[in-house]
């Protein structure tokens, strides 16, 4: 269920929480099921701090990544739990999406980027999530 919650100084705009992607290959569980559709959500303080004192974080810096993930994807494809173990399973263009993802909506709150055509010069938006229903 995508939270919602009304933030000023535009009361009819929504600050969205959730965020559904696609990843590129996708995480291949035990049995050899792939799951690629996922979502992830907007990072706390929280997230962000309660690692700093995991000692793998201590012990090896990049473990962050892992860490902050598997604390901001909420689902991916039908797996019950998403953990360190399934961020550290992940194929590396699967995890380099995902801290992409990670930062697009943490730092500027959407994943559309404006583009321009490079042949015609026209001017659109795409959701790099992968989403392809987009929106919310």
């Amino acid at each position: 269920m995508t939270a919602s919650v009304t933030t000023a100084p535009d009361a009819d705009s929504e600050l969205r929480t959730e965020f559904p992607f696609v990843l590129p290959r996708g995480y291949v569980d035990e049995r050899g099921t792939v799951h690629r559709a996922g979502t992830m959500r907007l990072a706390t303080a929280r997230d962000e701090i309660s690692p700093q004192t995991d000692t793998r974080v201590r012990q090896n810096p990049a473990y962050l990544t892992v860490l902050l993930l598997s604390r901001t994807v909420t689902k991916l494809g039908t797996l019950s739990d998403v953990d360190a173990f399934v961020i550290e399973n992940l194929f590396a263009s699967d995890l380099a999406f995902l801290q992409d993802l990670y930062r697009r909506i943490n730092q500027a709150g959407h994943t559309e980027v404006d583009v321009a055509c490079p042949s015609c010069g026209h001017d659109f938006t795409v959701d790099v999530s992968g989403d392809a229903a987009g929106g919310s």
